[in-house]
């Protein structure tokens, strides 16, 4: 069984220690310290100069199944109130959600699974980098590792996720000539002109691509003073459901950007996709998805499967020949809020599911 209160203990340490994507080497410090200290072998996989990958696996092993989860958050809404905080069962603050409950789960399994004299088995704990921005934690995780089965612990209610939706990072660019600011006409700016170009692009996703969801994420331009600025740019995040055909869509965002109302204005508009992450879907069936049936059943659960609607590591790894299953405590909802938070009874949950899973996972493999 796993321990409630080092579980606990170890999840007030973790949502205190600030670790947005990038600075992430107070808290990759701190967990290899905790696994050293527990008697867990642990390496570091370099990502940069400065940030690496915590990895516990056997040597010289074929690795079947890895747990992963991220240790990085995106920026602290506030800086002077961040950290932990609890209340009856809600535990709060950065992180608690997205995903420090779901990596203080996994922590707890695979130490409780390493005290019950397991410490062999031909799985991994994989703890990343960069989630939040650029993923390449995830990246060069699977640059250097294989396995065929992965568990990440975004948070999905504890709903298996078998399905994951699609991503697609847009930049749009509209570029003209500064002029004095008395000078200003709607054909010759740009910010104007970039306007209408991102109003067509949400009126496109709204009527004729509903299943759709959209973001606009940055619209800034250069700082001109008194004058007509001469560049301005958009960022649209899109999320894609699992099977939509992305390449059909980026063609259609081109046609709507270049082709539309505007498009001989005298400024020049640029369409660019920055981030193409493809959506997947994993049937229910094969070695990893029975075992957590069985675990789901054990612990008298609904087994009922689900989408995760935004983009993870896990379209990273799907795309490296990995069949990753999202499963983490914690709702989406919460992620990135100013109010984040999760149930700690939750997380407990979380912890002894991906204990008894493990279990169920390695006695078919053995």
């Amino acid at each position: 069984m796993i321990q409630p209160a080092r579980l606990k203990k170890l999840l007030q340490r973790l949502v205190n220690i600030y670790s947005p994507s990038g600075k992430e080497e107070d808290i990759l410090e701190y967990l290899r310290g905790y696994l050293k200290r527990r008697n867990l072998s642990v390496s570091a996989q370099p990502v940069d100069e400065n940030r690496y990958n915590l990895i516990v696996a056997p040597p010289s092993t074929d690795l079947r199944l890895a747990l992963i989860g991220h240790v990085d958050t995106v920026s602290a809404y506030d800086l002077e109130n961040y950290g932990y905080a609890e209340q009856d069962d809600v535990v709060s603050g950065l992180g608690t959600a997205d995903m420090k409950g779901g990596c203080a789960a996994m922590v707890e399994a695979w130490l409780s699974l390493h005290e019950s004299g397991s410490s062999a088995l031909p799985g991994a704990l994989c703890l990343v980098v960069g989630e939040e921005e650029s993923g390449d934690g995830a990246e060069k995780l699977m640059k250097d590792y294989h396995f065929p089965w992965a568990v990440i612990g975004e948070p999905t209610g504890l709903v298996p996720c078998l399905k994951s939706f699609g991503y697609l990072e847009c930049q749009i660019t509209a570029m003209g000539k500064r002029r004095h600011a008395s000078l200003a006409s709607p054909q010759d700016s740009a910010i104007e002109v970039l306007l209408n170009k991102v109003l067509q692009i949400t009126h496109y996703m709204s009527h004729s691509r509903a299943e759709l969801v959209y973001n606009i994420r940055d619209l800034f331009s250069t700082r001109a003073g008194f004058a007509v600025p001469e560049r301005c740019e958009a960022w649209l995040d899109i999320h894609t459901p699992p099977q939509a055909p992305l390449g059909t869509i980026i063609t259609e965002l081109e046609e709507v950007v270049t082709q539309g109302p505007g498009a001989d204005s005298g400024i020049e508009v640029v369409f660019r996709p920055v981030t193409i992450d493809a959506g997947y879907e994993l049937p229910e069936k094969g070695q990893a998805v029975e075992a957590l049936q069985q675990t789901y059943a054990r612990h008298g659960l609904l087994w009922a499967t689900d989408a995760f609607r935004s983009h993870s590591d896990a379209n990273q790894i799907w795309a490296a020949g990995t069949k990753p299953i999202l499963l983490g405590p914690g709702q989406l909802e919460q992620a990135h809020s100013e109010d984040e938070a999760v149930s700690f009874e939750q997380v407990c949950l979380a912890a002894q599911i991906y204990l008894d899973f493990m279990r169920e996972f390695f006695a078919t493999t053995a």
